[in-house]
């Protein structure tokens, strides 16, 4: 009991070092190539805080235990928008383009009912479940995402975020 409590406070301080350093590392990258914090945002960053959940859905995926995977991404999903959002804006009034409101948040959402549509195969007819041909699509429309992310900032040359007026954010400690 000891042990596991022991390595629940050594997982939950690494995690706070963990996001300074990837927050402090990507404004630094973003800085020094002139990269919209926008983009490190929805690449880098949210690459190195999804990393973990690759992980446990990987490992459940191959455990057959689909049920946490999906619960996983759509509670992470709620929970990132609903808590973490919530608490940030809270903390400081948070200021979002207008490019990012009428373009990456329509995505998202364009893609969640993808992701309703494929999950449920109401076109087919056949058993809900995302397939490894639905799992395709999906990965596809990341990468087109990103394409298209990095098409907009060639084209529009974004301007970083005023979130926190260039200040580098800090967690916990």
């Amino acid at each position: 009991m000891a042990i596991s409590l022991l390595l629940i406070v050594v997982g939950f301080l690494g995690l706070i070092f963990g996001a300074n350093w990837l927050v402090d590392g990507a404004s630094a990258l973003a800085k020094k190539h002139h990269i919209p914090d926008l983009v490190i945002g929805l690449t880098i960053v949210a690459f190195g805080t999804s990393a973990p959940e690759l992980v446990v859905n990987s490992v459940a995926s191959l455990e057959g235990l689909s049920d946490i995977v999906l619960a996983n991404v759509i509670g992470s999903n709620n929970f990132n928008l609903f808590i973490i959002l919530g608490i940030a804006g809270l903390i400081y009034p948070i200021t979002v383009q207008s490019s990012t409101a009428w373009r990456e948040i329509p995505i998202s959402l364009i893609i969640t009912i993808v992701l309703f549509g494929l999950a449920n195969d109401f076109f087919i007819n056949q058993n809900a479940e995302i397939s490894r041909l639905d799992g395709f699509v999906l990965l596809l429309s990341f990468v087109f995402f990103l394409y298209y992310i990095f098409k907009q900032m060639k084209t529009e040359k974004l301007k970083p975020l005023p979130i926190f007026k260039n200040q580098i954010v800090r967690f916990g400690v």
